[in-house]
């Protein structure tokens, strides 16, 4: 996994060093649909993904964001969490319409295991962060975009590591 993130990094690096043109730096705020296979109930759940960035030229930027992991019932108790992320941001642009990215920073994580005694265990880390996606802009200001995101390593309960997101971005 590492080794193919390091790959496209440095593919993106290169295919946007031969690019020549140049964009206005701008905002830009998104929302989406992510979903993480769930490690104590071996199921895939849809979560809410908001996140922000600022695009400093046609390659490079910067974005946070924060994906909320519901509540999911298991059995004797539920467990919740949630993930947040500043990171670095490559944009290659594949076209006029579609661009490939690649986003490399860091994660805080929360997992909150609650039984139905009464009992919590609560699990907290901080770790690597990366990301490869796809962007088609469907006008000026707006994008749909699809992403694989890694969140640190895999966590002993509740939402795994591994996020898949569709979403919608507005610039500004």
């Amino acid at each position: 996994m590492k080794k193919l993130l390091l790959a496209l990094i440095a593919t993106s690096a290169v295919a946007g060093a031969a690019q020549a043109q140049t964009t206005t730096p701008h905002a830009y705020v998104g929302i989406g649909a992510a979903t993480a296979n769930n490690k104590s109930a071996d199921e895939y759940k849809t979560s809410a993904k908001v996140y922000g960035g600022y695009e400093f030229d046609q390659n490079w930027g910067v974005e946070a964001g924060y994906t909320n992991f519901d509540k999911e019932d298991i059995p004797g108790g539920n467990v919740k969490g949630s993930g947040t992320y500043v990171a670095g941001k490559y944009n290659v642009p594949l076209g006029d319409r579609f661009t490939g990215y690649g986003k490399l920073g860091v994660s805080y994580n929360e997992r909150k295991y609650s039984s139905a005694l009464g009992t919590q265990v609560n699990n907290y880390d901080t770790g690597l962060y990366g990301g490869v996606g796809v962007e088609y802009k469907l006008n000026q200001n707006l994008a749909l975009n699809a992403e694989y995101e890694r969140y640190g390593k895999d966590k002993a309960f509740g939402a795994k590591a591994d996020v898949y997101t569709v979403g919608l971005k507005y610039g500004f």
